[in-house]
């Protein structure tokens, strides 16, 4: 029977596997997009899967040496970075993309790894002994969750860029 510490590290293994499977498919997914938005997007997704990689291995070199779960100072960005990328397409006059379907394709498996991923942090959270290791997937969840949401607005952005620019303008009506 595996011990809490033994099951701890095993969750971390896998959460380092995620992340840089997820690094791989966006940087991959960038080069293959037709569109400036979603390489920008796409390596932002990839950069921050790394940054994810990088807190949770200074926390198994911890725990590995049996220094208990290490309190990570941890950058929340809260999708900031990507809804800026967003927000920079405003600027611009609505364009008539016609994704490609593995583009399409890619945003749905994006979204499905993100999905997973938070489904996993979220567990774990919930499963923590600690309240740092709790904190610290609560975290790590919330950054997953606002992933998936601006995926989201990427795919629906790719399927009609002029709808997504009025829903996004929120423009009013006068009477």
């Amino acid at each position: 029977m595996a011990t809490e510490q033994e099951k701890t590290i095993d969750a971390l293994k896998y959460a380092i596997q995620m992340e840089i499977d997820g690094k791989v498919f966006y940087l991959k997914s960038a080069e293959e997009s037709g569109n400036e938005l979603g390489r920008k997007l796409l390596v932002s997704l990839a950069e921050a899967e790394d940054y994810h990689r990088i807190k949770f291995e200074e926390i198994f070199k911890a725990l590995s040496n049996k220094q208990g779960w290490k309190q990570v100072e941890f950058k929340v960005d809260g999708g900031k970075t990507m809804r800026t990328i967003f927000a920079k397409e405003l600027s611009k006059p609505p364009s008539q993309i016609k994704p490609l379907k593995s583009e399409l394709d890619a945003v749905q498996k994006a979204r499905q790894m993100e999905a997973k991923s938070y489904d996993f942090y979220h567990a774990r959270s919930e499963q923590a002994e600690s309240s740092a290791e709790r904190e610290y997937y609560n975290l790590i969840a919330a950054e997953e969750r606002e992933h998936q949401l601006v995926l989201v607005d990427y795919d629906e952005y790719l399927r009609n860029p002029a709808a997504w620019y009025v829903k996004t303008e929120k423009p009013s009506f006068e009477i």
